[in-house]
């Protein structure tokens, strides 16, 4: 009970802070001091006090969108195991639904968008469509390769059962998983190289665009979800790259939490030392990462 307890206070409270650790980590590399770590927090407060505004062009699918998107997101961070911890819902092939919800919330939030009768919007959702139909194969090898090596269809059994004696035994394939999930982790979060979260270019845009209408507690929902998105797919990175389990319950803890301060750290770096992609060399990243998944995949079953 106590895990279970522990597991939603972290799910909960600590995405925002992910968020806050990768703009100092911009920031020290671009030789400013940066907002505070806490900064997010701060936002989500400040946004979910204002009022909403909503065009008369919109219907109830622009007010749902935000909700069921981190209803969704909620509902896949249950589903994991945090600091080999099994999750607090799990049964066998709870890695479809996993899979499938982040799908349900990318409908709803291009549909949103696409409610709002605006083309600019409908750009951004045509090519968030078209990127995650290229990144959503990777997943599934990820989730089916690791299954295989697990010989289980339950998410906490997957994600806990790497070791470092599996990394020994299976390196390659645990390799080749780790970087296309890495990829992946960007890609869904709309991270440079694939996307800018700060940028405003019409031309560039792809996952911000979409999300412009939107104001006051129902973009704070929108912004709450992106940073639970990161922290998910990241704890699944996490699991998989940084397979370290002491038998201890609190000192787990501390070191998945310490995982993920530095992952959000690497992708600060990242999109410190990188630009980003011109647009027709995204899906060719993308598809190397499939490629790389399915690698990991033949691997296993030979």
């Amino acid at each position: 009970m106590t895990d279970i307890i522990i597991h939603c206070a972290v799910a909960l409270l600590f995405p925002p802070l992910l968020l806050g650790v990768i703009g100092k980590t911009k920031a020290a590399f671009a030789g400013r001091v940066g907002a505070p770590y806490f900064q997010p927090y701060y936002d989500l407060i400040k946004l979910f006090r204002k009022g909403s505004v909503f065009s008369e062009t919109t219907s109830w699918v622009f007010r749902a969108g935000p909700v069921v998107t981190l209803s969704a997101t909620l509902i896949a961070g249950l589903l994991i195991p945090l600091g080999h911890h099994d999750a607090p819902i799990s049964f066998s092939g709870d890695l479809i639904l996993f899979a499938y919800l982040f799908g349900l919330s990318r409908f709803f939030t291009t549909i949103a968008a696409l409610d709002t009768g605006s083309s600019f919007e409908g750009m951004g959702a045509a090519r968030e469509v078209t990127f995650s139909c290229l990144a959503e194969p990777t997943l599934f090898f990820t989730l089916i390769t690791l299954a295989r090596i697990s010989k289980s269809l339950t998410l906490s059994d997957i994600l806990t059962h790497p070791t470092p004696m599996i990394w020994l035994a299976s390196g390659a394939s645990m390799l080749l998983l780790a970087g296309a999930l890495f990829i992946t982790l960007l890609a869904e979060n709309s991270r440079i190289p694939f996307d800018d979260p700060n940028t405003h270019l019409e031309l560039t845009m792809i996952h911000e665009v979409m999300v412009l209408d939107h104001s006051g507690p129902a973009f704070g929902i929108i912004l709450y979800g992106a940073a639970l998105k990161l922290f998910v797919l990241g704890a699944v990175f996490v699991n998989v790259a940084l397979p370290f389990a002491t038998g201890n319950a609190l000192l787990d803890w501390a070191i998945f939490i310490a995982a993920m301060l530095s992952l959000a750290m690497t992708i600060g770096i990242v999109e410190s030392v990188m630009a980003r992609l011109r647009m027709t060399r995204i899906p060719q990243l993308l598809v190397g990462a499939t490629i790389l998944s399915a690698f990991a995949l033949m691997l296993v079953l030979r």
